[in-house]
C-alpha cells in the first residue's frame, strides 16, 4: 500500500524506519508541523519526523494546518492508500481522513480505552501503573476514541520514569503498527468498538503540574518525579537554614525510604538528608538546579552544604 504518515514527535520515528524498509508498502511523503523555537537561543528546530525525511530523502511537507484546502490537495495528490498518525499534534478533519480509501489509523501509547489525550505516558507514570502499551486505533473526530485494530503491552518497572517508558513504547509500536498495516491491506483486519466506559483522560501537562506538595506521601510525590522526567519536571525551592538562600530544582530521580505516618515538618531534611513527606520519607538520587546541569544529588549536598533542617518548598502557583 502507499502511505502517508503524518507525525512530529521522536516516538513515531522507528515507525516511520519500519514503514520504509518494508518492501510491500511505500512511504510516499511525511506531514509533520513546523519547526519550533527551542533551547536557550531559541533556535528553529524541525521536528524529529521532519530531521528523518531529510535524512532519508524523503518528501515532508511542514504544516501549520493539515486541514487547510492546500494541504489536503497536496494529501490528495499522494495517492495514498492509508494514512497512518503518530503523535501529529494537530486536529485531523473526516475530509483529510476520507482522502484514504482505507482512511487512518494511530498508534496510541496507552491500553485503550485508558489515558486518552495528550500526556498518556505521563500519566501512566504519575498514577503508578505498572504496564502500558501500545494501541493500533482507527482515527475519528473525537481523540482516541476509534475501533481498535491491536494491543501490545509493556510493564513499567520501578525504575521506569515517562523518558525511558516513552523510548520502549516507541521500541514497540513498529512491530504493532506493521501486523496491523499488513492486515489491512490482505482485508483481514478486526476492528474492535472501545467500551467508552471504561475510558480515562490523559489531559496535556502544564509546568503547574510539576509543582510538588511535600504533604502527600513520599511515593506519589516519588511517581511524580518520575512521570514528570524530563519535561515538565518535578520541581521544588530548596531554602537553605544557614543562608536562606533560594535555588529552584527540578527531582530527576528518587527513592522512598520509608513509609511511616511523619509529624514534623513536610519537606524538611532529616538527619539522613531524606526529604519529610506527608507519609514517609524520600531519598533524592539525580537532581537538576536551575542554571545548572543534572548532578549527583550528593555533589548538590556538598557544593551547598546541605544539612539537616534546610527545606525543599512548595512552588506557589501564580
Amino acid at each position: 500500500m502507499r502511505i502517508v504518515f503524518l507525525g512530529s514527535g521522536d516516538i513515531g520515528v522507528p515507525s516511520l524506519q519500519a514503514i520504509a524498509d518494508c518492501k510491500d508498502h511505500q512511504l510516499v511523503r511525511i506531514f509533520t508541523q513546523p519547526a519550533r523555537k527551542a533551547g536557550r537561543k531559541q533556535k528553529l528546530a524541525p521536528t524529529p519526523a521532519a530531521v528523518w525525511a531529510a535524512e532519508n530523502n524523503v518528501d515532508c511537507t511542514e504544516t501549520e494546518n493539515i486541514n487547510s484546502p492546500e494541504t489536503l490537495k497536496e494529501i490528495a495528490d499522494c495517492n495514498a492508500e492509508l494514512m497512518v498518525v503518530i503523535a501529529f499534534g494537530q486536529f485531523i478533519s473526516q475530509e483529510a481522513i476520507n482522502i484514504q480509501p482505507h482512511r487512518a489509523i494511530n498508534a496510541h501509547a496507552s491500553i485503550i480505552p485508558n489515558y486518552r489525550g495528550a500526556g498518556p505516558v505521563n500519566w501512566a507514570v504519575l498514577n503508578g501503573d505498572k504496564k502500558t502499551g501500545i494501541s493500533i486505533i482507527t482515527v475519528e473526530n473525537k481523540m482516541d476514541t476509534g475501533d481498535v485494530l491491536d494491543i501490545a503491552e509493556i510493564p513499567i518497572k520501578p525504575y521506569d520514569d515517562a523518558e525511558s517508558v516513552h523510548y520502549k513504547l516507541a521500541m514497540l509500536a513498529p512491530h504493532v503498527l506493521m501486523i496491523a498495516i499488513d492486515n489491512i491491506a490482505e482485508g483481514t483486519a478486526v476492528y474492535i468498538k472501545q467500551d467508552d466506559s471504561k475510558a480515562t483522560e490523559a489531559p496535556k501537562l502544564k509546568k503547574t503540574d510539576g509543582y510538588i506538595d511535600f504533604a502527600q506521601p513520599a511515593q506519589e510525590i516519588n511517581n511524580k518525579i518520575r512521570g514528570l522526567w524530563s519535561w515538565p519536571g518535578a520541581q521544588a525551592d530548596f531554602v537553605s537554614a544557614k543562608t536562606q538562600k533560594c535555588v529552584r530544582v527540578t527531582f530527576a530521580q528518587a527513592q522512598v525510604v520509608s513509609s511511616g505516618k511523619n509529624d514534623t515538618r513536610h519537606g524538611r531534611l532529616d538527619d539522613d538528608l531524606n526529604i519529610i513527606c506527608g507519609k514517609g520519607t524520600l531519598k533524592i538520587l539525580k537532581i537538576k538546579p536551575a542554571g545548572s546541569g543534572l548532578m549527583d544529588f550528593k555533589a548538590f549536598a556538598n557544593g551547598r552544604a546541605l544539612a539537616p533542617g534546610d527545606m525543599f518548598l512548595t512552588i506557589e502557583k501564580n
